[in-house]
């Protein structure tokens, strides 16, 4: 890392930590040719995702869209705010691990399903219900039968 006083190339780290948010290290550095310190941060440099929408418009993906439909479905169920956290927090890094730049919104649709189906039935199907754009009650019916199997 060069020195940002004068240039020099050799400075040496004298103490790291993560940052205050925890998605970066906090370098501080101390440079052998002048003795000033500087800070440093380190972060991981992501691809920025898009979603591919129904429509094929495509946007930035968004965290708190995926939170948002999940809290939807489970208002008023027994599901903890830290649960829906760690449902997301899988659903993500399923999501990132694909190592694609863009994804459909079927693909994340059907990773919330899973993730809801799992944890509570009127969640799932509430959610379900809204993904699919059920249009009467017989594909409410058969979404049913499908759970129950």
């Amino acid at each position: 890392m060069r020195c940002p006083y004068c240039g020099e190339e050799n400075t040496r780290v004298i103490d790291s930590r993560p940052a205050e948010d925890n998605n970066a290290i906090r370098r501080r550095r101390n440079c052998d040719e002048c003795g000033k310190r500087f800070t440093t941060y380190e972060k991981v440099e992501t691809v920025p995702l898009i979603v591919i929408k129904k429509d094929n418009n495509r946007e930035p993906y968004d965290r708190s869209k995926i939170q948002d439909g999940i809290i939807r479905s489970c208002h008023k169920r027994p599901v903890s705010v830290n649960t829906i956290t760690q449902i997301v927090d899988e659903i993500e890094t399923k999501i990132f691990n694909l190592d694609e730049k863009e994804i459909p919104t079927t693909i994340i649709g059907e990773l919330v399903m899973d993730k809801l189906k799992d944890i509570d039935a009127v969640a799932y199907v509430r959610f379900a219900s809204v993904y699919r754009e059920f249009k009467d009650i017989n594909t409410f019916m058969n979404e049913l039968k499908k759970f129950l199997q």
